[in-house]
């Protein structure tokens, strides 16, 4: 077993920082993966590590050209177009068969090398230190996403981290006017459409140590499945609060892909969600309602062309093992009856709204430029108070009557910086609001016994000039 030197608490804030300034300024996050459709993967060993102090073993798919060829955890998220003929072309370089499943596409046609050594029983197999040993073509004909793993040795191969996502983007994708499915044009009568403004991906899974320390001792013949006892839970391949960090961290080289989101208010935020698990998970999101639009690849819409007119929302996600989902969410600052840009009275300078109407000559709504809510204009948070509780005069608390965290600015508003504590604060570079997004289940909010971390990762609110890459 190897122990981590470095304690990631200590790289927080330097991974926050990462995540901020690693990639250049574009107006709409994506997802960190390899385009197709031809991708050659290879099926290999690495380690990664954990916030508890130390460090596993892991069997993980690594694609030419990405990541530096590492193997990873989980495998590299694969992207194609709806039409697209897709080939996947193994390499093993473990010491048993691996083999990959595409469940959502069909049909798959495959071959190997040795016959019959690679006939597997659920697919064919890449037998160890065999290049392109197995091979795997198919048509991606549903827009939507889906998960791919090992069909060999599966309570094994699985818990050891051979599994990933497939993302197949609906035909005439736009990036600059995405959508998940194709019903730009095809508004349901909830109001809905898979269009979007920034795209995450939370690939959900858990992980019991005792499978990979044998793996690494060579005793796995000598486990028993019925055991099985996870005590580390991941959202792409990390724990809290690795899971804050950016993409493609050198600390972390078989772990690339981080899951803090960002958004800016009224922006539509789509989120994938994925289950590599052999259990629920209940992912919570904070700051609104979510609405689920699709699962397992397939819009929630009672007849073609009606866009999600089925979709449902909810604050809780019962993320089922191997389910995928599509949801969107969006925070608005809507009826907060307080500006959520500050107001003079606050030292923030004066912005947009006032005036501001639409083309027949009514209020806005919201501000064009500062994403601000109108109707709450130059609204003061004392103000609200004292609206709420007439004649009381309260006032906000003193600095020392509150608690800060680390993600607190100092003021509740959008890019305001307020005077903190000596040691409070910094790790929120752009001043948002933040929101934890997290499991449910309060034994995947550890790491190994250690709170807080596991199954929990950041939502940040940036002002309306901040990029996101």
């Amino acid at each position: 077993m190897k122990i981590l030197k470095n304690n990631p608490l200590s790289l927080l804030a330097a991974g926050i920082f990462c995540a901020y300034t690693i990639l250049p300024g574009t107006v709409k996050a994506q997802i960190q993966g390899v385009q197709g459709p031809t991708f050659s993967l290879s099926a290999g060993i690495g380690y990664i590590d954990t916030p508890d102090g130390g460090s596993l073993q892991i069997w993980g798919y690594s694609s030419s050209g990405h990541n530096n060829n590492l193997p990873q955890y989980p495998g590299p998220t694969l992207i194609v177009n709806q039409g697209d003929i897709v080939t996947v072309n193994l390499t093993n370089n473990l010491a048993e068969n691996v083999s990959m499943l595409f469940p959502g596409q069909g049909p798959v046609s495959s071959s190997c090398t040795p016959a019959p050594a690679c006939d597997g029983d659920l697919t064919k197999e890449a037998v160890p230190n065999q290049t392109n040993g197995a091979n795997y073509t198919f048509t991606a004909g549903q827009p939507g996403t889906y998960m791919y793993y090992s069909g060999t040795n599966m309570q094994v191969q699985m818990e050891m981290g051979l599994f990933g996502v497939l993302i197949v983007r609906p035909g005439g994708f736009d990036s600059n006017a995405p959508t998940a499915y194709d019903d730009a044009l095809n508004i349901s009568g909830n109001g809905l459409t898979t269009a979007y403004d920034h795209e995450y991906l939370f690939l959900l899974s858990e992980m019991d140590p005792e499978v990979h320390y044998r793996a690494e001792a060579g005793t796995l013949a000598q486990w028993d499945n019925s055991t099985y006892h996870p005590v580390l839970w991941f959202i792409n391949g990390r724990n809290g609060p690795d899971t804050l960090s950016g993409d493609f961290l050198p600390w972390m080289p078989h772990q690339p892909y981080g899951s803090l989101v960002r958004t800016h208010a009224t922006d539509t935020v789509l989120t994938r969600v994925a289950s590599a698990s052999r259990n629920m998970h209940p992912f919570h999101f904070h700051g609104n309602n979510f609405d689920q639009l699709a699962r397992d690849g397939r819009l929630l819409q009672s007849a073609p062309d009606q866009g999600p007119d089925l979709a449902m929302g909810d604050y809780t996600l019962q993320a089922l093992p191997g389910a995928t989902y599509e949801v969107t969410w969006s925070w608005t600052g809507k009826d907060l009856g307080w500006d959520i840009l500050g107001t003079a009275a606050d030292g923030a300078s004066d912005h947009l709204c006032n005036g501001n109407t639409v083309s027949d000559g009514t209020a806005l709504d919201f501000d064009p430029v500062t994403h601000e809510y109108c109707p709450d204009h130059n609204k003061t948070i004392s103000g609200l108070r004292n609206a709420l509780i007439p004649g009381l005069g309260l006032k906000l608390p003193e600095k020392q009557d509150l608690t800060f965290g680390g993600f607190y600015s100092g003021t509740p508003f959008l890019g305001g910086n307020g005077a903190l504590p000596p040691g409070e604060g910094g790790l929120n570079p752009t001043s948002g609001l933040f929101f934890m997004w997290h499991s449910h289940a309060e034994k995947e909010l550890i790491n190994n016994d250690i709170f807080p971390g596991g199954m929990l990762t950041m939502m940040v609110v940036e002002p309306y000039d901040v990029l996101i890459p």
